[in-house]
């Protein structure tokens, strides 16, 4: 197992590059315990270290778009999806967007328009949600994002990811949370698993990183990438079977 620090930054990127940015491809990121907790406190961000800060940083520099459910923006205290200088220079270089875009799925649109990921955001987000959610709120919404309805009785992901591609947003990563990860996982829409395990036991209490009702299949992913930060994390990065 490669060491993240014994690499470039360039060796980094390349590790979570994919081959042709073309081809739509939907990576999902997230950061476990050894015992399988997603959260301590209810936050995934308790979880976190500088080495998982660092790599989950390289992923949304890689990214189009990234797919957030409406309660985890709201539950871990998003802040406008801004870059830092280096990460904009960089995407410019590449021929992207100085950031990528910010979509969420939600059902309730329980979403504040005046809040901060929204209203200061340095793309116009996003927002998906299905025909029987509130009109008065898809109005307010309207102000600050695109809100787009996608299917009937619930939000139609796979809709979701057709639309983001028609938008000229291939590279989708998504941040979760469980539930949203469970509905992609049913959907089978999952081309790459990004999973940091941090050196930490939560103990019993904590939900895994997917939520949902009990899917009816598993899905084969092979694992590509293996790199350990001198803090004790472990980064795995899994492609789908061919």
């Amino acid at each position: 197992m490669q060491r993240l620090a014994d690499l470039s930054e360039a060796e980094v990127i390349a590790a979570y590059q994919v081959e042709d940015r073309t081809v739509p491809h939907l990576r999902s990121n997230f950061v476990t315990t050894l015992d399988g907790a997603v959260e301590i406190d209810g936050k995934s961000k308790a979880l976190s270290g500088p080495a998982d800060q660092e790599i989950f940083g390289k992923l949304r520099m890689l990214s189009d778009v990234v797919l957030v459910g409406a309660g985890t923006v709201r539950i871990e205290g998003y802040n406008p999806l801004r870059l830092g200088a280096a990460r904009r220079t960089w995407r410019v270089e590449q021929g992207l967007a100085e950031n990528p875009t910010l979509a969420i799925v939600s059902s309730r649109l329980d979403l504040d328009p005046a809040a901060p990921f929204l209203a200061e955001a340095p793309v116009r987000p996003i927002v998906f949600t299905h025909p029987a959610s509130p009109a008065e709120a898809r109005e307010a919404l309207a102000e600050v994002a695109d809100v787009v309805v996608c299917g009937h009785a619930g939000v139609d992901l796979r809709e979701v990811v057709n639309t983001l591609v028609e938008r000229g947003l291939p590279q989708i990563l998504t941040e979760g949370g469980p539930h949203l990860q469970g509905a992609l996982t049913e959907a089978d829409l999952i081309d790459e698993m990004c999973l940091s395990m941090a050196p930490i036991l939560a103990g019993p209490g904590s939900g895994r990183i997917t939520a949902g009702p009990r899917a009816t299949g598993s899905r084969g992913y092979v694992l590509h990438t293996a790199l350990a930060g001198d803090d004790g994390y472990l980064f795995f990065r899994y492609l789908r079977e061919a």
